[in-house]
């Protein structure tokens, strides 16, 4: 018998999700299942302002993105 502690996801329709360690072989198991009295606070998406920001400046007037002018002769 193994205790293995993660966070689960409860659906409205009340579908559960559970992630397991990878060393857990496929199959079916008899599992208990013991919930805490309140559910977890759901994390806060990242605001716009939280996103890191890379200024790279301007794309030089003579870029090009054609395939043709990225690859070589052979495709690559």
């Amino acid at each position: 018998m193994r205790t293995i502690a993660t966070t689960a996801i409860i659906t409205a329709t009340g579908l559960l999700t559970v992630q397991v360690p990878p060393e857990i072989a496929p199959g079916t198991y008899q599992v208990v299942l013991v919930l805490d009295e309140s559910p977890q606070p759901r994390p806060e998406a990242l605001a716009r302002q939280d996103v890191p920001v890379w200024e790279c400046g301007a794309w030089p007037a003579d870029l090009s993105l054609r395939r043709e002018d990225m690859y070589g002769d052979d495709g690559r």
